[in-house]
This record gives structure tokens, C-alpha cells and sequence, in this order.
């Protein structure tokens, strides 16, 4: 599902990252940080991972969605990935995320799985 990212409160880096097999962009990323002064937005389309970074203790990210929450078919990549190289504002390896965050696999080994399956990209679907 796609996503619309703001920060209602504090400050975030927000990220969406190509996981679309097949795509020219594979695995390329687009990250800016994201306040509620400066209310600037990120959408990220079906197909696009999404993560954050928060900045301050308050952050507050806000997402609209164009689907509903579905557990099972949530997936993760992990957020220090070399092969996806984003440049966080902090040091990666020693920032609180969760286990599964942490345990998440790296894009190579998601892109193996039969769940990744599910994002495809076709020159149809930009027109």
C-alpha cells in the first residue's frame, strides 16, 4: 500500500526505498528530514519500503494510507543495509529500533522470498 509520511510533532528523517523487482531504481533510496514546522511530506507508493528516523524524544509521524493495516502481510529490510547504503543522520548500528527491526533480513535476501513477489514493476503501471 502507498503511504503519505508528515511529522505532527518534533523532527524525523523520513525514507522510501525501490524494493520493486525489475525496477531501474531497485534499491535506490530517497530520504529528507521532516518537521512539523517545516510540514513538509513524503509519499512512497506500493512498492516502496518506508522507514523513519526520529530526531527528537516528542516525534509524532503521521501516515495516510491507500490500503488497511494487514499483520500478515507485513515484511521488513533491515534499516542498515549496506547494499541499500542510506545515509542516516545517526549511527545506525547503535540506534533503539526493535528486535524485528533489527532481526529484519537484507534486501537481497527479501528479494528471494516469495513475498517479494508481490512487487513487481511493469512500464504499464507509469502510464
Amino acid at each position: 500500500m502507498g503511504k503519505l509520511m508528515r511529522i505532527t510533532n518534533g523532527a524525523a528523517f523520513l525514507v522510501a526505498v525501490d524494493i520493486r523487482k525489475g525496477s531501474p531504481t531497485l534499491g535506490e533510496w530517497f530520504g529528507i528530514e521532516v518537521t512539523a514546522e517545516n510540514k513538509k511530506q513524503v509519499w512512497a507508493p506500493a512498492g516502496f519500503a518506508r522507514g523513519f528516523c526520529a530526531l527528537t524524544d516528542d516525534c509524532e509521524v503521521l501516515y495516510k494510507c491507500t490500503g488497511t493495516y494487514n499483520a500478515k502481510s507485513e515484511a521488513g529490510i533491515y534499516a542498515g543495509d549496506p547494499e541499500i547504503g542510506i545515509q542516516w543522520p545517526i549511527d545506525i548500528t547503535t540506534a533503539i529500533m526493535s528486535d524485528k527491526d533489527r532481526q529484519a533480513p537484507q534486501l537481497g535476501q527479501w528479494l528471494a522470498s516469495p513475498f517479494s513477489d508481490h512487487f513487481t514493476y511493469t512500464e504499464a503501471a507509469l502510464k
